[in-house]
């Protein structure tokens, strides 16, 4: 007995069967055309309307292209979806109508349902797809991403968008066919774990980059601030964000990385926020220190900011410690600056002319007697004596 599988017969298409087929489908089709012409053609007219509407939708989609100012260039975005409508797409929609209105035989009624969906299933995709990255490059026009960059990232992400959309209209199409599509699922999700894990450093700042893009925590010239960073942003790449430092260094950052920390955007601020901590001597009076939160918010008043609050906070080493907040109106940090310089002065000012002293770290040592109370290390003050010197 011989160890080697019979090999399986491949199976042979029959010509003859073939053909009767397609002779009884014609046959069919002849039929129905002599018994309901009148049906198919209402049908017909309706479809001739349908087509004509869409191909006047493109129509339409092309001025909206042309004329995307009028609604900030969103119509430009769904202007462009429309039209990438295609003929195969239009004639089907109107096939479709006339087989359902016009009771076509099987045969021609499976026929067009199959094509039917094929047309809308990659219509479809197409239409996601034109609306995907439309809205990308409208959101990042807006914010005026560098062009470059927006290049590169465009021609990544439409590849992207494609071969998702496109996979996903395929096996939509395959499992219409009775086909299973398990497999080929699986094989898709392998290959795209795959990728993922040999360009996920790339894929991590690209989503990053495209999550600064609609999310818009910052823009290009806004202030920023992340941990112990601060400047302004000047450039947001495929991959990594340029900001100019106080100091006038260019610091270089990846997307992922710096959406990974706290940001805080110095730009959008409302105001900006100021406290002092003034410390006076324990020989102040008490009815001095109650006055003092008083003075500080008419010296605030005084300069027209914002009051917040003032206080006694503390009793410190050398002194009795008071607190005032005060917000400026205006957010920049050269504002914040001046009034917080203007402030202080004015508070050395105040506190100068009602003899109220500003403390400063001292410390007093003490001599213990031989009975241990304590008294002056110089109790009794010596005269020198003149000394001659010619002597």
């Amino acid at each position: 007995m011989s160890n080697t599988a019979a090999a399986t017969p491949v199976p042979k298409i029959d010509p003859e069967k073939v053909h009767g087929q397609l002779r009884e489908l014609f046959d069919s089709s002849i039929l129905w055309l002599q018994t309901n012409w009148a049906q198919i053609l209402i049908a017909v007219g309706i479809g001739a309307a349908i087509v004509v509407a869409l191909h006047f939708a493109r129509n339409q989609g092309n001025r909206l292209c042309r004329e995307d100012r009028r609604l900030g260039g969103w119509g430009m975005v769904f202007g462009r979806a429309v039209v990438r409508t295609n003929n195969f797409f239009i004639v089907m929609l109107a096939a479709k109508l006339v087989v359902g209105y016009a009771d076509a035989p099987a045969a021609l009624t499976t026929t067009v349902n199959f094509l039917f969906t094929v047309a809308v299933v990659f219509q479809a995709a197409i239409w996601a797809r034109e609306i995907i990255l439309g809205s990308v490059e409208h959101r990042a026009s807006r914010e005026n991403y560098n062009g470059e960059a927006l290049v590169s990232a465009m021609g990544l992400i439409r590849l992207l968008v494609t071969f998702v959309l496109f996979a996903i209209a395929l096996i939509v199409v395959l499992d219409n066919l009775g086909v299973n599509v398990t497999g080929l699922v699986a094989g898709l999700g392998v290959g795209g774990i795959a990728i993922g894990l040999a360009a996920q450093g790339i894929f991590a700042d690209l989503f990053a980059a495209l999550a600064i893009i609609f999310d818009r925590p910052f823009r290009r010239g806004d202030a920023i601030t992340y941990d112990t960073t601060s400047g302004t942003v000047e450039e947001i790449g495929l991959k990594s964000t340029r900001i100019r430092g106080l100091n006038g260094e260019e610091r270089i950052i990846s997307n992922k990385t710096l959406l990974d920390k706290e940001i805080q955007n110095n730009t959008r601020r409302q105001r900006r926020r100021i406290k002092f901590a003034i410390g006076v001597t324990y020989q102040t009076a008490p009815d001095v220190c109650l006055a003092i939160p008083t003075m500080l918010s008419e010296i605030v008043a005084a300069h027209d900011l914002v009051f917040v609050r003032s206080g006694f906070v503390n009793f410190g080493a050398s002194s009795l410690d008071f607190e005032v907040e005060f917000d400026t109106h205006l957010p920049d940090f050269q504002h914040a600056y001046d009034a917080r310089h203007t402030v202080g002065l004015a508070i050395l000012k105040r506190f100068n002319d009602e003899k109220i002293e500003i403390a400063y770290p001292t410390q007093t040592t003490f001599t213990a007697a031989p009975d241990g109370t304590m008294v002056m290390p110089y109790p009794q003050v010596q005269t020198v004596r003149a000394i001659d010197i010619e002597k």
